[in-house]
């Protein structure tokens, strides 16, 4: 195929350079105590013994809201301890009450979010009955937070992964009607023929229903054709590898370099940076 007719397919149907380099340069170094979080609230801890907190402060720190608007909803009778309207700005809580705020439970428990770089040969599950090893150990001291993977990647993915412990946000991050768009870079078997990228554009049925690509590319300076970028936000199980496989092809490399806008710059694989504040506020306003 021509060189001239395969640029005019990448900008057809997407560009995939700024997050894909090239496979031969050389990616800077970090280390992960570079990265510092900003400065969290010390959570409560889960015992009898624990120190009582004022309500206003326990609201704040499960990021509901500012101590103010607390205030606000404490006297407005919008806030609930273990089942009965609380109006009193003085009240103290321990971990061991139930604070709810229109039928949501309340954590005092500060928000993490961990990017991580996965490398090969990792499972993407908090715990293995087989004992394998699991990303969880990538970030096992990473803060005192109990944290989670929010998605998947499989064993021999490498990549994109975001760690949290915000259920609300996790949750929206996956859930389908988001969309959420995730970059991937495929290494091919054999060089992918126009008629199968032009397939993968426009849309295959899989075993569990049709799926198309937001956007498909061949990968600029690729001479063989095996190198893809591919954007699409179906969450499904190994969806990159099986839509390949409908037509014929092996994925013998996955890396996913961007996720919900977030990328892996910067973060040498097997590391993790927490996020940015304006890259929590960007997640935050999804809608």
């Amino acid at each position: 195929m021509a060189q001239g007719k395969k640029n005019n397919q990448q900008k057809h149907y997407g560009d995939f350079s700024k997050f894909i380099k090239n496979k031969n340069s050389s990616s800077s170094k970090i280390k992960n105590d570079d990265k510092k979080p900003v400065k969290k609230k010390n959570p409560i801890k889960n015992t009898l013994g624990d120190d009582l907190m004022r309500l206003n402060k326990f609201i704040a720190n499960s990021g509901t809201c500012s101590r103010r608007e607390a205030d606000k909803l404490i006297e407005a009778g919008k806030i609930r301890v273990n089942g009965k309207v609380v109006t009193d700005m003085g009240t103290k809580v321990s971990s061991i009450d139930m604070v709810t705020y229109n039928k949501k439970i309340l954590s005092s428990e500060s928000h993490v979010y961990i990017l991580l770089n996965k490398p090969k040969g990792f499972i993407t599950t908090t715990d293995d009955p087989f004992e394998r090893k699991t990303v969880m150990s990538l970030v096992k001291n990473a803060c005192p937070q109990r944290i989670y993977p929010v998605g998947r990647l499989d064993k021999e993915t490498t990549g994109l992964l975001l760690f949290t412990n915000d259920g609300d946000m996790a949750k929206k991050l996956t859930h389908p009607k988001h969309e959420m768009k995730k970059i991937y870079y495929a290494v091919l078997d054999k060089p992918l023929e126009m008629i199968h990228l032009e397939k993968i554009a426009t849309g295959i049925d899989l075993e569990d229903g049709f799926v198309k690509a937001d956007k498909i590319a061949y990968i600029t300076g690729s001479l063989d054709n095996k190198e893809i970028g591919i954007e699409l936000h179906s969450g499904k199980n190994r969806i990159i590898r099986r839509i390949f496989q409908s037509q014929g092809y092996e994925v013998k490399k996955l890396d996913r370099v961007s996720f919900a806008g977030l990328t892996k710059k910067d973060i040498p694989r097997g590391k993790w940076r927490f996020l940015k504040d304006k890259e929590i506020n960007m997640l935050k306003m999804i809608s």
